[in-house]
């Protein structure tokens, strides 16, 4: 067989947008854009700032993990700062919890102190690489054709959260973790294994 033989290539995949409202499990890489804010703790090079418009983002993909649509990629920035006031960086701030109660499975609800140390990230780092729920929505390409974005998280109050993230739909009970801490503290163990920083 010669390169110049495409009797064997595979046939053309559809590249049909993902349709509005679609729940897709995807896991979130962030595009370094070599911004750094010491002041705002932005570090490690993952915010973009726009030359034209002086505002600043975290350019994102998301990748669905499994499904009809595994494989499929998006495109969406979750905003930092604006010159023109604080809505989009409050936008941003919103998506951002919203990911993180879908990616912990935590209730928008809980306020407890296991809940609210979920919330909690050290830095962007943080949220490369983190999978959550996420809806499907239309916007429009600088060309003006439509393409699938990710603008919301699914949160555990969803009906249809656990069985698309395949997770039970209640979290832990909240008395583990702090039982968990009290028993590293007492006997000077290591805490348990494979549970994550933030639930230590």
């Amino acid at each position: 067989m010669t390169y110049f033989d495409f009797n064997s290539a595979s046939e053309q995949t559809s590249f049909d947008l993902i349709p509005k409202g679609t729940l897709v499990r995807v896991r979130m890489t962030i595009k370094p854009g070599g911004f750094d804010d010491a002041s705002q703790g932005w570090t490690g090079g993952y915010a973009t700032r726009s030359s034209s418009t002086g505002s600043v983002y975290l350019n994102c993909e998301f990748v669905v993990t499994d499904g009809e649509f595994a494989r499929r990629k998006m495109w969406s920035l979750i905003g930092l700062h604006s010159p023109k006031g604080p809505e989009w960086a409050n936008m941003g701030r919103t998506m951002v919890k919203a990911i993180l109660n879908s990616a912990r499975n935590v209730q928008p609800s809980d306020n407890s102190q296991a809940a609210q140390n979920a919330r909690r990230i050290s830095g962007f780092a943080d949220l490369d690489g983190i999978e959550f729920l996420g809806k499907v929505d239309w916007d429009k390409d600088q060309n003006g054709q439509d393409k699938a974005v990710i603008k919301a998280a699914v949160t555990p109050d969803h009906k249809d959260y656990a069985a698309a993230m395949g997770a039970p739909r209640a979290p832990a009970p909240v008395s583990a973790v702090p039982a968990a801490n009290a028993y590293a503290q007492a006997t000077g163990r290591a805490p348990v294994p494979g549970r994550p920083s933030w639930a230590q």
